[in-house]
């Protein structure tokens, strides 16, 4: 038998090594699959966590640690809900005139498309709306169905909120303690570098929540401004979708942003419409070029190519949570690696000498 050459036995080794690796990150997010709704949860906690921490360690000097974290829980619930009845008082009174000029708008859209180059038939719309109407009709017991595993969701959906607060006032209330008493668990030689990688792994989130939080929030007063000097209806709602779609990085913007343009189109016409992807393309370049190197750049030291990367696979593997998730898990497992190499380094060092 012919040896083997040594870099066909190099590429073996690294192979098998690679297919090992694939399997267990494979059975990670498989079990996580699995178990998805107390992942999200204790995603959840950590958020509220990594948001509410400053605050409750200021007001823990002051007063009790159960006080401090039942005050800002109960503060941040408060805010919560008083923002979202403002978003529902402005849906409920711009709705019937956002109707109205949203019909006005699909007429001029059908009258426009009738025309050159288009030539579409003037039967066209029409005819999609009356075929809706009749799969509606014809769909009425399936989508009562879906109605009904739709309430069946929104059950999960109140147990994962109620599970994630149950997990943030823990985390809140003695979250040191628990993550000292999980490394005391652990063998003597390995509670240095998971002390190491906890750390390191806790500062990117928390700066990456931090960081995300203000983008959003920048960028959504930016949205909500522009909209109501151009006086496009439901203002503070886009304003507020922009907000939630900025926690989704180089996506979630543009497609907020096109439905406002959608908005734009049908209450105030083309121009309008036009000049909202202009906004587009400004916010993209201000979180692009501003926001996102000054504020987000201690926490992610990601090429925009494996965000972008990371944020698809996260949407294929689990949908929007995973490509909300994406990103921090990309970021923390990066960050957790450059730590431990960081502290295997001096040792290697003081070996040698």
């Amino acid at each position: 038998m012919p040896p083997v050459s040594p870099s066909l036995r190099t590429a073996a080794s690294y192979a098998w090594r690679l297919l090992v690796v694939a399997a267990a990150v494979y059975a990670v997010f498989a079990l996580l699959g699995r178990f998805h709704e107390i992942a999200v949860a204790l995603f959840l906690g950590l958020v509220v966590a990594a948001l509410l921490g400053p605050p409750t360690r200021r007001l823990a000097r002051v007063l009790p640690r159960t006080l401090a974290v039942a005050v800002c829980l109960i503060g941040s619930a408060v805010l919560l809900l008083g923002v979202l009845t403002l978003v529902g008082e402005a849906v409920a009174g711009e709705s019937t005139t956002l109707m109205r000029e949203f019909r006005r708008g699909l007429d001029s859209i059908e009258a426009w498309l009738e025309r050159p180059p288009f030539r579409l038939n003037p039967q066209a719309l029409s005819d999609v709306q009356s075929r809706v109407g009749a799969y509606l009709s014809s769909h009425r017991s399936t989508l009562l169905s879906e109605a009904v595993s739709g309430a069946g969701r929104l059950v999960h959906v109140l147990t994962v909120l109620a599970l994630g607060l149950f997990c943030s006032v823990l985390f809140l209330h003695g979250g040191d303690r628990q993550w000292a008493w999980f490394c005391a668990q652990l063998p003597e030689t390995a509670r240095a570098r998971v002390a190491i990688g906890g750390r390191a792994a806790w500062r990117t989130f928390t700066g990456y929540t931090h960081g995300i939080v203000l983008v959003a929030a920048t960028n959504a007063v930016l949205v909500g401004v522009a909209l109501y000097l151009l006086g496009v209806p439901l203002a503070v709602p886009l304003a507020l979708l922009e907000f939630g779609a900025a926690f989704v990085p180089l996506i979630g913007s543009p497609v907020a942003l096109g439905v406002a343009a959608v908005v734009a189109l049908a209450g105030k016409g083309p121009l309008v419409a036009a000049l909202v992807i202009a906004l587009i393309v400004v916010i993209g370049q201000i979180e692009g070029h501003l926001l996102h190197p000054l504020v987000m750049s201690r926490a992610v030291r990601l090429h925009p190519l494996v965000v972008a990367i990371s944020v698809v696979a996260g949407a294929i593997a689990a949908g929007m949570v995973g490509a909300v998730v994406a990103v921090p898990l990309v970021s923390v497992t990066w960050s957790v690696h450059a730590a431990l190499r960081g502290a295997r380094r001096p040792a290697q060092s003081s070996d040698e000498r």
